[in-house]
């Protein structure tokens, strides 16, 4: 037990100092407009070298110290939340393997030595999906680990493609990829895998799924690590999609994400699947503005998100713990009043997201939108746009009205209160880069700013979008008997929207429906039928039979002489005549 109480401190002390580390790194990498290419030859052999390389730059030293500051606090916050788990140091080690698979993609500018990053992720969020050993996270795991397979292949894809270019430095091409061959299926296959890896539409059903994982778990994958890893990876590839269809259907999907997840969490009644569909709304945004041309906005917007999404996620993780692992929202009701820390955390983390003015979430949020509104975008993205912020702050209203607001509908037996300090304390600190984060990494991220110029109307919109969509979640639930009845008249409608336009069907019923089914008769007509008849099996007895002949043919036997003799006797005479 000493043992681990002393791994845990070193844990999250090394991680501690080492975002300092890191921050400190992109400061100078920043102010001296430096970057180190360190490339380590491993093995030679006949001319052909394996090398391990390293890009060490402002971007990735930055989302590196975030990555490991929220690491730690996740890790600290851990102490208490998962203190009656028996595999404590289990947890402990998958957390630690999951920041270090981060850490490998972040700092790897080789598309094969990326997989080690890659490949560590989808391994190790399967490894904690599946934490609690039950049926449910059987099957979230299995659909998560499925669908991000599906991004491997697109980056082994990629890595082959990539031998006629005669390296797998991909920072070296991305400038003139537009002008050599095959570039084209080159950024369709990057941009699937970076798809998958971030969940965007028709890969989403996932993410809500890996909420069966512990909610400090939940807090790093959603904030800053595993999600992240797909829009981290094309903000790389960003200079080779400019003008290609990737783009293109990029924005749709991701804009199409935006809006189905927003209209999703407005129907979803379990606090950490709300929290997961915001999630994927905020995915979709830095997407979308990423395929408008603009990496440096998805980058900012990344580690701004990553700061109030993690306290979010710590807040939920604080009231489910609290109200005896309930997480049904109407369960909940008044408890500002029982946990005033958490409460204001929790409304905090939910005015960044909104794009409040002045938190961390309006300084990348605010400026996306109106790049967007500022780009040659059609009247379809911008739609999708508009309402998609308008349904951020809907849902938000919904959370807060349900769980912070009205009355106590638990009951007399639960005590619930802000004692746990282990859990408040980094809630506090990322409290704090809730509300300076996003001011300070303006400041270092866009020391000359954007020049945006455009009408009031335009100006105003994003405001007034969230200010009407904050209106109409917080009236219409406090209607909340006659709103539940009404939706029920357009059921359709409602399960529609409600699930996710039913991708969590699609993804597991509709593929065990038409590709399993269909791989079992393969496999029975196939390669256990007419394959194993004319392939392994077939030559196995015919070779069987051949070796038998033979062994008789060499026992030296007089009656096979004999009959052979006759044999070529009747031949001969049969030629002869």
């Amino acid at each position: 037990m000493l043992w681990s109480v002393s791994m845990y401190i070193s844990s999250v002390v090394f991680l501690v100092f080492s975002s300092l580390c890191c921050l400190i790194c992109s400061l100078v990498c920043l102010m001296s407009s430096q970057a180190w290419f360190i490339e380590w030859e491993m093995i030679s052999l006949n001319s052909c070298s394996i090398v391990m390389t390293l890009i060490l730059d402002w971007m990735s030293f930055m989302f590196l110290g975030f990555v490991m500051f929220i690491s730690s606090m996740v890790l600290y916050y851990s102490g208490e939340y998962m203190a009656g788990d028996n595999n404590m140091n289990r947890f402990m080690y998958l957390v630690l393997a999951f920041v270090m698979s981060m850490g490998f993609l972040i700092i790897s500018p080789n598309l094969v030595s990326i997989l080690l990053g890659w490949d560590g992720l989808g391994l190790v969020s399967y490894a904690l999906v599946i934490y609690y050993q039950n049926e449910k996270s059987a099957n979230a795991g299995m659909l998560t680990a499925l669908s991000n397979r599906v991004g491997d292949v697109c980056i082994l894809l990629a890595i082959s493609l990539f031998f006629s270019y005669g390296g797998w430095n991909f920072l070296f091409y991305v400038e003139n990829m537009p002008k050599m061959e095959m570039s084209e299926v080159l950024c369709v296959l990057v941009v699937l895998a970076g798809m998958t890896k971030s969940a965007q539409i028709p890969f989403s059903a996932w993410l809500p799924a890996a909420m069966a994982a512990p909610t400090p778990v939940s807090a790093l994958v959603h904030s800053s690590t595993l999600v992240t890893a797909g829009v981290y990876l094309l903000i790389r590839f960003s200079p080779a999609l400019g003008g290609s269809k990737a783009q293109i259907m990029l924005l749709l999907l991701a804009s199409m994400t935006m809006f189905m997840a927003g209209l999703g969490a407005n129907f979803e009644y379990d606090l950490k699947k709300i929290i997961a569909l915001s999630t994927l709304s905020q995915l979709g945004v830095m997407m979308s503005i990423l395929a408008l041309g603009f990496p440096d906005l998805a980058f900012f917007h990344l580690l701004a998100h990553a700061l109030f999404k993690a306290l979010l996620f710590m807040c939920a993780g604080a009231v489910i713990h609290s109200v005896k692992d309930y997480q049904d929202i109407r369960m909940m009701g008044g408890l500002v009043y029982h946990m005033p820390l958490t409460g204001m955390c929790m409304n905090l983390a939910n005015l960044a997201l909104c794009g409040t003015p002045f938190l961390a979430g309006f300084y990348s949020k605010d400026m996306i939108l109106e790049m967007a509104f500022m780009s040659p975008i059609n009247l379809v993205a911008f739609m999708l746009y508009a309402l998609a912020t308008g349904l951020t702050v809907c849902y938000t209203m919904r959370l807060v009205y349900y769980t912070l607001s009205g009355d106590f509908n638990l009951g007399n037996l639960y005590s619930i209160g802000d004692d746990a300090s282990v859990m408040t304390s980094p809630m506090m600190c990322l409290g704090v880069g809730a509300v300076f984060g996003g001011a300070v990494l303006s400041w270092l991220i866009f020391p000359c700013p954007y020049m945006i110029c455009m009408s009031t109307f335009f100006k105003t919109l994003a405001l007034s979008v969230s200010v009407v969509g904050g209106l109409i979640g917080y009236l219409l639930n406090m209607m909340v008997v006659n709103y539940e009845l009404n939706s029920l008249k357009v059921y359709n409608s409602t399960v529609f929207s409600g699930s996710m336009w039913f991708m969590p069907f699609l993804s597991t019923y509709g593929v065990s429906k038409d590709f399993l089914v269909g791989g079992d008769l393969y496999q029975k007509i196939g390669d256990s039928g007419w394959s194993e008849y004319y392939g392994g099996q077939g030559i196995y007895s015919s070779i069987e039979k051949g070796s038998q002949g033979l062994q008789v043919f060499q026992d030296n036997s007089m009656k096979v002489y004999m009959l052979s003799f006759l044999f070529w006797l009747v031949i001969l005479v049969f030629i002869i005549f």
